[in-house]
């Protein structure tokens, strides 16, 4: 096939199934069979963002208002990219890095900025399979650990709601704040409430052991760096024989959590209060429909949930039949994914709704944010649950079936990129790719120590903030203005219609010139500082946090420019009228941007 000249900025006119390398097309690796593609492609969507963010946003923005921005983004955001992301990964039959580069040279960079954050993020997201693992070790014994106030880590005035009894301590661990959380914090239990037995207590100062900030780090918990290490061996014993191993894998990993979701449903609903929770969790207060906060919010959701712009299920799809229906799987996931957040979002407010009947509160004041909502509030159920250890157990295992779900895809990424790039030379000091996914999990355990330190939590938002908003939002943007604008949707929709025999919608084509760009340029203006509850991180953390988001975004303008430099100067760019749409920057210099007659940068 033909393959038109005038790669103007290093992005070829049109990627074609005789550009691949077919030589590796014949030795790539597929998947058993597809059901396992799709279930790790949910896996990899559904994960704890799921559980704890989406009920917190819907209880922030309105209740069941909030459910109508999130499924306008859905419909317009997170479908189309999706479905892009997948529809390259499948043509390129590559990683993201290798696939960027086909599709177009001058961001090349965007699969190495999707490689970054992956490895950015899985090693601190591992923590939160670390705290589900210490939740899940802790529940095999009864009573619960958080029933009763008879521990040092208990806050003054802790009441148990099982025996009404009151336990005052005034014990501090290693010099730490343990006495400085006032009992009428709306964000805890109230102290002085019955019923309050006192979790917060539990996650802030015995889990974590949290100092006062950022300025003092305290020491590593030996507890936590133990499970942390756990965590990372359940993670290479899961992938290290690639997608065979981890599509037998995923039949469990993926299905699993429904079933604890519908169980402890049906128990939730059953509880005196729950209703409360729900009427709280499903009806609209629409005024705040007015707020922009909301609209950003629904499509930070949709955003982050699916997982677009991290590479993975570009990664994923790369392992495909080539002729796989890439649409019906788009639908599947992100239709799935959703479903499960809402869900969860009954399981929560269910949960949320029985919890306030017992201590007598309203349910606006137990809400709470990020991990607190699963790890602070939701064990507060449990105790006055027949079988209490069984379902803690169960939620706490099901937390650790979705954030593994999540990790799996995020080091198939690094490791896949690597394996495409640098295979024949890998291969000849490392022997095989087993050793390659240890090297990669060691390296991200080593990276993720300082999560498991006292001053743990505290980075860990930090992170969190910077790298799965902030960098994954640019990234997008970059990767939109890749694909759709300087490849073009009209050879990508040439693409799609060479695997599956039909050109996508003009629907789509719609989201991806225009609607998904503009999103995403919104999204990103309404940056607001990170926090961790009531915490105000410090202007240099601010800072650090700002290097932490362009430790990935950075490879986008660097690989550009190395782009750039490569091309001969000199050259006529006599094809430069031919490909109009490759020309996203007239300014640039002819001689720096064109090589006629080539096929790659």
């Amino acid at each position: 096939q033909h393959v038109s000249s005038c790669p103007v900025l290093g992005c070829l006119p049109t990627v074609t199934q005789a550009s691949v390398n077919m030589e590796a097309e014949t030795k790539r690796p597929t998947w058993n069979k597809q059901i396992e593609f799709t279930l790790a492609a949910i896996g990899c969507a559904v994960g704890l963002g799921n559980v704890w963010r989406f009920p917190y946003l819907c209880y922030r923005s309105g209740g069941g208002a909030f459910l109508v921005p999130y499924l306008l983004m859905l419909v317009l955001l997170g479908i189309p990219l999706l479905y892009v992301e997948l529809s390259v990964g499948q043509y390129v039959r590559r990683g993201p890095v290798h696939a960027m580069a086909k599709v177009c040279p001058l961001l090349k960079g965007v699969g190495l900025a999707t490689v970054a954050i992956s490895f950015i993020m899985c090693t601190y997201y591992n923590v939160i399979i670390t705290w589900a693992l210490y939740y899940l070790f802790s529940s095999f014994q009864s009573p619960l650990p958080w029933e009763n106030c008879n521990n040092t880590w208990n806050r003054p005035n802790c009441t148990s709601s099982t025996t009404n009894s009151s336990f005052s301590s005034t014990a501090s661990q290693n010099g730490h704040i343990m006495e400085s959380v006032v009992c009428n914090d709306h964000r805890v239990a109230h102290c002085g409430n019955s019923g309050d037995v006192d979790h917060h207590s539990l996650f802030s100062y015995k889990v974590l052991e949290r100092t006062a900030g950022v300025g003092d780090p305290g020491t590593i918990r030996w507890e936590l760096i133990l499970l942390l290490l756990v965590a990372w061996i359940l993670v290479y014993l899961s992938i290290f024989k690639g997608v065979k191993s981890t599509g037998k894998v995923v039949y469990f990993t993926a299905l699993f959590p429904y079933v604890i979701l519908v169980a402890l449903l049906i128990n939730n609903v059953q509880l005196p209060g729950a209703m409360k929770g729900i009427e709280f969790y499903i009806i609209p207060e629409w005024d705040k429909l007015k707020s922009l906060e909301v609209w950003v919010n629904a499509a930070a959701q949709i955003f982050n949930s699916l997982g677009i712009g991290f590479g993975s299920l570009m990664a994923m799809a790369s392992y495909n039949d080539f002729h796989n229906s890439i649409l019906k799987d788009t639908l599947v996931v992100s239709i799935t994914n959703s479903f499960t957040s809402i869900l969860a979002g009954f399981v929560i407010f269910s949960a949320i709704g029985y919890m306030s009947h017992l201590q007598s509160i309203a349910v606006s004041d137990i809400a709470v944010d990020g991990p607190g909502l699963v790890f602070v509030v939701y064990p507060q159920a449990f105790p006055t649950m027949s079988v209490a250890p069984l379902w803690a157990v169960l939620f706490f295992f099901m937390l650790l079936c979705l954030g593994l779900d999540s990790q799996f895809a995020m080091v198939e990424v690094m490791v896949t990129s690597l394996v495409d790039a640098y295979s024949a030379s890998l291969l000849k000091y490392l022997k095989n790719k087993e050793i390659l996914i240890l090297i990669v999990c060691c390296s991200a355990f080593l990276l993720g120590i300082p999560h498991v330190m006292q001053v743990g939590i505290y980075v860990f938002q930090l992170m969190d903030h910077y790298t799965a908003i902030i960098s994954i939002m640019f990234l997008a943007f970059f990767e939109v203005l890749a694909i759709c604008w300087l490849y073009g949707v009209k050879r990508l929709s040439e693409n799609v219609e060479e695997m599956t025999g039909k050109k996508p919608g003009t629907f789509f084509t719609v989201c991806w010139a225009v609607i998904c760009p503009v999103l995403l340029v919104f999204s990103v203006i309404q940056f607001k500082p990170a926090r961790y509850e009531t915490y105000q991180y410090p202007a240099w953390c601010q800072g650090i946090g700002w290097v932490i988001a362009m430790a990935s975004v950075i490879w986008i303008p660097l690989c550009a420019l190395g782009s750039g430099v490569q091309v001969p100067l000199g050259v006529p760019c006599d094809g430069l009228v031919s490909c109009p749409g490759c020309v996203p920057f007239p300014l640039w210099p002819y001689t720096l941007c064109c090589r006629v007659g080539s096929g790659s940068p």
